[in-house]
């Protein structure tokens, strides 16, 4: 598996979100680091899953690198903290979905409203995106305070502690 441009690199204040190379992703998916040095020892599954998401998209061609997955590399130690990416290319209309995970040890630092926020920028400078959503369990306030701090207004709230809740930056 081998791909011809270098991934993506964004920047953040603390941190850079390095692409994911269809090969890194295998290697991710696999159980392994990706080429990363991973805090707490290794990435959470959902980085595993969107790992996986990718190497799909690769093999049926049509993985777009910039729409892929990155890794949030911290600057002070060179270790990677999580990850965040889309789900796919922006659709017709310029609408993207993103996700993103941080491993236990990162969490409550602000990475992941840092990230969001560089990611978000990224995205909504281009002319192919118009609109970024996500979706996130209802129960999960620290999630949803993310997406609220990086600016994503909430369109669309679960009825229960068990649904999910929709957001969207413009």
């Amino acid at each position: 598996m081998t791909t011809g441009a270098p991934p993506p690199r964004i920047p953040a204040a603390r941190l850079t979100l390095e692409g994911l190379t269809p090969p890194a992703a295998a290697g991710l998916r696999a159980g392994g680091g990706g080429g990363f040095e991973w805090l707490g020892g290794g990435p959470y599954e959902g980085t595993r899953d969107a790992a996986g998401m990718l190497v799909k998209a690769y093999v049926n061609g049509v993985h777009r690198p910039e729409f892929g997955l990155y890794v949030l590399v911290r600057h002070e130690d060179g270790r990677a903290v999580g990850s965040m990416g889309f789900h796919a290319a922006p659709d017709e209309d310029g609408r993207t979905e993103i996700g993103y995970d941080l491993v236990e040890a990162a969490r409550g630092h602000g990475y992941a409203t840092e990230a969001l926020r560089a990611l978000a920028a990224w995205a909504l400078a281009r002319s192919d995106v118009r609109r970024l959503f996500a979706v996130v369990e209802h129960a999960n306030a620290a999630s949803r305070a993310v997406l609220e701090r990086a600016g994503f207004v909430r369109v669309a709230e679960s009825d229960g502690d068990g649904g999910d809740d929709a957001y969207e930056l413009t």
